[in-house]
């Protein structure tokens, strides 16, 4: 009998569209505008994939937020542990710096696992950790967070307050209305939440990112 790879069982998630239609996806890894500036490994379409409870916790906040007149944008959901891997190995490569000015102006390239901007071992790879801002319906224009995604800077910091009113109110309502929704936030990025009770906290998944990767259930 076969033993199926559980890291390559997808039957557990889901399109993240399918359950909040109104959804904006700026999936950065599939592109080259990110830190490592490149596309990375494993993400093969800019598609928000999640676990089946983490997409439905994100209905109930996207709910919340259109009565704001606010939609949520979605930079990264969930993360095959080969993107990981690619992280690691772009930390240890010294020369390739082309977007420091950009995501890491202040620290090198090596510190970035130390200060906790990228980890080892993702939560991302568990399908249940979302990276998202807000965008104002009315304008089209992601609501001022006072600094933006993926900068690895004290500045990204959820309570950092060398910044306006303004930015740091709509830090705190994105924070709070997902913590109120079950995720759980982080302490060193504003964009990044955790669905606290995910169905599979062991398991660090390494299919890859495409509509393809879903099995029909």
């Amino acid at each position: 009998m076969r033993i199926q790879d559980p890291t390559q069982d997808s039957s557990g998630f889901v399109v993240l569209a399918d359950y909040v239609p109104d959804v904006v996806q700026e999936i950065r890894y599939h592109s080259t505008f990110n830190f490592t500036g490149d596309r990375v490994d494993g993400y093969e379409e800019p598609v928000a994939l999640v676990t089946l409870e983490t997409a439905r916790a994100l209905k109930t906040v996207s709910h919340e937020m259109a009565v704001r007149g606010l939609r949520l944008k979605v930079f990264d959901a969930y993360r095959p542990a080969r993107a990981v891997k690619y992280f690691i190995f772009w930390a240890i490569e010294d020369e390739d710096v082309r977007m420091k000015p950009y995501f890491y102006p202040n620290i090198a390239k090596e510190d970035t696992f130390e200060r906790g901007y990228i980890a080892r071992q993702s939560s991302h790879s568990r399908g249940s950790a979302i990276d998202l801002t807000l965008i104002d319906m009315k304008t089209g224009k992601e609501l001022d967070m006072g600094g933006p995604f993926d900068l690895f800077d004290e500045l990204s910091h959820p309570d950092y307050r060398n910044i306006t009113d303004e930015q740091y109110n709509n830090r705190m309502l994105l924070r709070e209305t997902m913590m109120r929704n079950g995720f759980a936030p982080i302490d060193c990025e504003w964009w990044h939440f955790m669905l606290k009770d995910e169905p599979y906290p062991d398991t660090y998944f390494d299919f890859p990112v495409a509509l393809s990767s879903l099995r029909a259930h």
